[in-house]
């Protein structure tokens, strides 16, 4: 296991419980290194939306546990929010939730000369995704070649 999921999970392993505590879904924990910095980040989300104490609650707790384990040899920062409302799926649950919901791919290679498709979320397995586009085709894409899915929204 790289060092970036062994963090990752017992980061999660932590946070489970404090989520079922608190009523609230834990939708991802991601290590990662932007423009120089190593950021810790948890997403949560509950019924009717996360809020900024919701997420401080969090944070504390999580923030306590982790300087009292110290097992991330780097110097990071933690973030604890809400997974906004483009928010990507991972999981078999985002695309559980998720079927029959408007949804946009970006793929990392073009197909057909293009890179971005937006349809509705017919189904997925461990090896594709399969989305109805407007025009009425069914598209159906391997999930390796998929480089972002998540939930459309229109303003």
């Amino acid at each position: 296991m790289a060092k970036r999921e062994e963090y990752e999970a017992k980061t999660e392993s932590f946070l489970m419980p404090l989520m079922k505590e608190n009523d609230f879904e834990l939708v991802d924990v991601e290590y990662v290194k932007e423009a120089g910095n190593w950021y810790l980040r948890a997403y949560i989300d509950k019924k009717g939306g996360i809020t900024v104490d919701d997420c401080e609650i969090i944070s504390r707790k999580l923030g306590d546990w982790l300087d009292e384990k110290d097992f991330i040899a780097d110097s990071y920062i933690l973030e604890v929010s809400s997974p906004g409302l483009g928010r990507p799926l991972k999981k078999d649950k985002d695309f559980d939730r998720s079927i029959g919901e408007d949804v946009d791919i970006k793929l990392y290679k073009p197909l057909n000369k293009q890179k971005d498709f937006t349809g509705t979320l017919i189904s997925y397995d461990r090896d594709t995704v399969t989305i109805a586009q407007e025009d009425g085709t069914e598209l159906t894409l391997n999930r390796p070649e998929i480089a972002l899915i998540r939930l459309a929204f229109d303003f």
